[in-house]
C-alpha cells in the first residue's frame, strides 16, 4: 500500500489521477483521436471544500464520470468545448458558395452572438433552457419575431452539425419558437384595386412623382421583386411575345458598388407575361429614360430604370420615391391609406391573382417562389366577396350549370 499515490489528505489516487504542488487535481486520459488530454479540478470529490479564492467547480471524479461516458459514446471531448461562436464560424466556413446578402446576414448574427453571453459558452454547456432564454433576450432587445425565428433556425442548424460531429448529444435549439414568443408579425398589407387606381391617378397628376408611375404599374402588373425590376435590361424584354425574362437581379453594396446576382432562388428564373398596361408602361420607359452610361455590370448593360445621372436605379432609389409618394398621397387624399413599400405591390399582385382563382402552381411560378407554402400564404388574403364568388362558381359547376342563374338571365 505504501507505493500507492496519495493526495495531501492521504487519500489513494486512482489510475490517471494526480495532484499538483499547488493542490490542484488532474486526470490524464487519451481522447478519441489518440492524443493525451488533461482535466483539472480543485476538489477530488464533491464533499471537498474549494480552496479560498478559487472558483467553485465540479469535483475531479465527477468530471471523470462525465468524461468516461463521453468517451464511451464517442463524443469529441475537445470539440465539445468550442464556444457557440466558434461552432457558428466552423459551420459557415463549410458553406462558402452563398450570396453576398447571406454573407452579410451571417456576419450580423455572429456579431449578435459575440455581444451576447451565449456566444462565449462552451457548446456542451448549452441546454434547452439556455436556447429559450436567448430567444427571450433577443425579443427584449427589440428584435422582431421573424428575425428571431430565422436566427434560431440557423443556431439549430449549427448544433445539428455539432451532433453529427459527435461534439454534443442534444440540440438546445430544438424547440418551437411559438411556445416561447408571441408571433406579433403584422399581416402582409395589400392594396385593393380601388386603392391601386387611386394612388396611380394621384401619381400621374403629381409634378414630381409622375416619373415613377410606370414603375408602379410594372410592379403591380408583374409581381417582380424590386431588385429584379432594377436589374431589367432592354434585352430582357420580348415585346413580340409580350414576355419579361427574369434571370438576375441588380444590387448595390457600399463596399463593392453595383453587382449582379441570380434571383433569390432557382425558381426565380422565370418568364412573366406582359398585360397590355405593362406592355405600354415598358414602351414609355424606353422612350423617356435618360441616356444610359456606357458601362457594364458583371456582363449586363443597357439597364431600363435609370437615375438622372444615367446610372441604374437600385432598391433604395425606388423605395425612397414610393415612400415620398405615399406620404404626399396620405396627406392630401387618405390618411388611413396602408403602409406601402415596393414589396407591397408584389403582395398585391399575388393576392389579386389568388383571389381570382389562379392555380396555385401557376401563381408559384409567376412569383418565383421555391416553396408552394409561400404562395398559398397569399390565399389567406381572400375576402368574403371573393370566397362567396368562388363558392358560387363551384356550386354551379357541381350541378351542371356553367354560369350563375343571374348571369344567364342577363345574357
Amino acid at each position: 500500500m505504501s507505493d500507492k499515490r496519495r493526495d495531501n489528505k492521504g487519500r489513494i489516487l486512482k489510475t490517471g489521477e494526480s495532484q499538483r504542488k499547488d493542490g490542484r487535481y488532474a486526470y490524464k486520459y487519451i481522447d478519441t483521436f489518440g492524443k493525451p488530454q488533461f482535466v483539472y479540478a480543485w476538489k477530488l470529490v464533491m464533499t471537498d471544500k474549494t480552496p479560498a479564492g478559487k472558483r467553485d467547480d465540479m469535483a475531479l471524479r465527477d468530471k471523470i464520470k462525465e468524461l468516461e461516458k463521453d468517451l464511451s459514446d464517442g463524443i469529441d471531448t475537445i470539440g465539445k468545448k468550442m464556444t457557440v461562436c466558434q461552432l457558428y464560424e466552423k459551420h459557415t466556413n463549410q458553406k462558402r458558395n452563398v450570396k453576398r446578402g447571406t454573407e452579410v446576414g451571417r456576419k450580423h448574427l455572429l456579431d449578435i452572438l459575440k455581444a451576447d453571453k451565449l456566444g462565449a459558452r462552451a457548446i456542451d454547456t448549452v441546454k434547452l433552457s439556455d436556447g429559450k432564454e436567448w430567444a427571450i433576450r433577443m425579443k427584449d432587445n427589440g428584435y422582431a419575431y421573424k428575425t428571431i425565428s430565422n436566427y434560431k433556425r440557423s443556431l439549430k442548424a449549427i448544433f445539428y452539425t455539432a451532433i453529427q460531429d459527435d461534439c454534443v448529444r442534444k440540440n438546445p435549439f430544438n424547440f418551437n419558437i411559438n411556445d416561447i414568443l408571441e408571433n406579433d408579425t403584422k399581416p402582409k398589407e395589400i392594396l385593393t384595386p380601388e386603392q391601386e387606381k387611386s394612388l396611380l391617378l394621384f401619381a400621374e397628376k403629381d409634378s414630381i412623382y409622375h416619373k415613377i408611375c410606370d414603375e408602379i404599374i410594372i410592379l403591380l402588373g408583374t409581381g417582380l421583386r424590386i431588385s429584379e425590376l432594377c436589374g431589367l435590361t432592354v434585352a430582357d424584354l420580348d415585346f413580340k411575345n409580350k414576355l419579361v425574362n427574369v434571370d438576375h437581379q441588380l444590387l448595390r453594396n457600399a463596399e463593392i458598388g453595383y453587382y449582379i446576382e441570380v434571383p433569390k432562388t432557382k425558381s426565380g428564373i422565370r418568364q412573366i407575361p406582359m398585360t397590355e398596361e405593362v406592355y405600354q408602361a415598358f414602351q414609355r420607359v424606353l422612350k423617356s429614360r435618360p441616356k444610359p452610361e456606357p458601362f457594364v455590370i458583371d456582363g449586363y448593360s443597357n439597364f431600363l430604370f435609370l437615375k438622372k445621372d444615367g446610372y441604374p436605379k437600385v432598391s433604395i432609389n425606388v423605395s425612397s420615391a414610393v415612400k415620398g409618394l405615399v406620404k404626399k398621397y396620405k396627406k392630401k387624399c387618405a390618411e388611413d391609406f396602408p403602409h406601402v413599400t415596393p414589396h407591397t405591390f408584389r403582395h398585391s399582385f399575388c393576392t389579386r391573382l389568388a383571389n381570382a382563382g389562379m392555380n396555385p402552381k401557376a401563381l408559384q411560378y409567376l412569383m418565383g417562389h421555391s416553396n408552394i407554402t409561400m404562395t398559398l400564404d397569399y390565399y389567406a388574403h381572400a375576402t368574403f366577396n371573393s370566397a362567396k364568388a368562388e363558392m358560387e362558381r363551384l356550386t354551379m359547376l357541381h350541378i351542371g350549370i356553367e354560369k350563375p342563374v343571374s348571369e344567364q338571365l342577363i345574357a
